[in-house]
């Protein structure tokens, strides 16, 4: 007996239902989970270990640090969900994105304005581009996540319409 249920033409949500099972994104989120724990701890240690680096740095570690607890925290969530829900985790993604995008370019900004360095100012610009990037992420994500719920919305009335 196998557990994946017969897929043939006539079943799109047999489809749709084991693709939401698949491995493919559970191996993903896992590789995700191994590289912002990674980070997490090598920036955390710096931070945690080295009293004597400047100011700047020790938040610039201080900040990637609490990046990686929240790419970390996100991979343990999809991680330990019953199955992937791909469209809500990509808003949450897109959130996060959006959330870090801009604190690296504050940052940034900061750098450039405290210092007068023009490499603060270019990364800055740079952050911009990829808080704009992430929007477009996000707002893509919404729109997906909307029409789903939308799409579940009128299979269920369609099936309530039947048991009638």
């Amino acid at each position: 007996m196998t557990l994946a249920p017969q897929m043939d033409a006539a079943a799109p949500e047999v489809r749709i239902v084991s693709a939401e099972l698949s491995t493919g994104p559970r191996v993903a989120h896992a590789l995700l989970l191994a590289a912002a724990l990674s980070g997490t701890v090598v920036t955390l240690s710096l931070f945690l270990t080295e009293p004597d680096l400047p100011l700047r740095a020790r938040a610039a570690f201080a900040v990637l640090s609490m990046i990686g607890m929240g790419w970390t925290g996100y991979a343990l969530w999809v991680l330990t969900q019953r199955r992937v829900l791909y469209a809500r985790q990509q808003v949450v993604a897109g959130w996060m994105a959006v959330a870090f995008t801009s604190v690296f370019t504050l940052g940034a900004l900061a750098i450039g304005v405290g210092s007068g360095m023009p490499v603060g100012f270019a990364a800055a610009a740079m952050g911009v581009a990829m808080v704009g990037a992430a929007l477009v992420l996000l707002g893509r994500a919404r729109r997906r996540l909307a029409a789903l719920t939308a799409k579940r919305l009128a299979l269920e009335t369609q099936m309530a319409e039947r048991r009638r």
